[in-house]
């Protein structure tokens, strides 16, 4: 049903889309997660025309809604749109609200749209709310009727853009709820959220969007049980990370120390964890890489996990193939395996570092 090939979107001093491509077929749920400022809610307001593209090509049940001239009026009349703010016509009773688009839009009889208004409301649990004005309801509450008012215009498409994010929280289940019925009927759905269970439960594809694009796409189990890239593991499991690339045989390990300490304070990491820390990036990137690489490419994180306050360390690095237990520095890998309660490598041909280790810190 909807297409994109290649889609870019850029301002003055950012780019959040970047030669993004996907289907989305009829009748998907598609939650789309990720950290802020990536380019989650761009994505919607591109595909309903809001934004207009940089570059790129989007195409709707096989026509390109993007090309010169096109009426962006019949793109949207198959795509409703519910926001954060719920833009409600603060003069307009509920039901008003309801009425005016189907019938300025949709050329429908004043009856025709109240009738049809009436039963929005009651499938969103509002029947009683129809004589009232908007500033007379909850957040909640308004945010059901913008749903509602978006399911009057009955578009084969809804967008949702964080339509929980300006609620109470005690008010973010109601809508949810509404939200999970309406995922029930067949409608074709994409819905930003940083509501994680909710995104798995409703869904029947996520995208985890990173670095510009749709980082990670797959199921809700591929995505929360085992994802494929390291962004969106860390993401999901809600890991604390620091980063940092060693490029030169002289590269200050005294500063990388510093940060190093600073966030395993700032991560309430315990002395002797950090102790370790420090102790398994000396022996396994000091002691047993460093010394093989002329040209130093090596780029060392360290994760920490706030749910069970585990940490680990891991290097991804260039060259060929090398497992540090083959090192001739037997002192430093009985150290480094002093630190650790377990120890990987794997080496894939495929990537720019081709090596990494991984380690879990005792």
């Amino acid at each position: 049903m909807i297409e994109l090939r290649h889609l870019n979107k850029t301002y003055e001093n950012a780019e959040p889309l970047k030669d993004v491509s996907a289907t989305v077929n009829d009748g998907d749920v598609i939650a789309v997660i990720g950290p802020s400022g990536t380019g989650k809610s761009t994505l919607l307001r591109c595909i309903n025309l809001l934004e207009k593209p940089t570059g790129g090509q989007i195409f709707l049940d096989g026509e390109e809604i993007t090309a010169r001239g096109y009426d962006a009026r019949r793109a949207r009349r198959k795509m409703g749109m519910v926001f954060q703010s719920f833009n409600l016509f603060g003069h307009l009773t509920v039901i008003e609200n309801l009425m005016i688009p189907p019938m300025d839009l949709l050329g429908k009889s004043r009856q025709e749209a109240y009738d049809a208004g009436i039963e929005l409301l009651r499938r969103v649990g509002l029947r009683d709310k129809a004589l009232n004005y908007p500033d007379e309801l909850s957040g909640g509450q308004q945010q059901r009727v913008a749903i509602a008012r978006t399911l009057a215009m009955d578009p084969e498409i809804i967008l949702l853009d964080e339509p929980t994010s300006a609620l109470d929280p005690t008010m973010v289940n109601e809508v949810q709820s509404v939200i999970c019925d309406l995922s029930r009927t067949g409608k074709t759905m994409m819905i930003v959220t940083h509501e994680m269970n909710f995104a798995r439960s409703i869904s029947n594809r996520i995208f985890y969007m990173d670095e510009s694009g749709i980082y990670e796409d797959g199921t809700p189990e591929e995505i929360f049980e085992r994802p494929k890239g390291e962004r969106t593991r860390r993401f999901i499991r809600q890991l604390r990370v620091l980063e940092f690339t060693v490029d030169s045989p002289g590269f200050d390990f005294v500063e990388a120390g510093v940060k190093i300490d600073r966030y395993c304070q700032q991560n309430d990491v315990a002395p002797k964890e950090k102790y370790r820390v420090r102790l398994a990036i000396e022996e396994l990137v000091q002691q047993i890489l460093l010394p093989r690489m002329p040209a130093p490419d090596i780029r060392v994180a360290v994760e920490h996990d706030p749910r069970d306050g585990s940490t680990a360390v891991s290097a991804a690095y260039a060259g060929e193939r090398f497992d540090p237990k083959n090192t001739d520095n037997e002192l430093s890998y009985a150290l480094l395996m002093s630190t650790t309660e377990e120890l990987t490598y794997s080496y894939d041909a495929e990537k720019e570092l081709p090596n990494r280790v991984a380690l879990k810190v005792r």
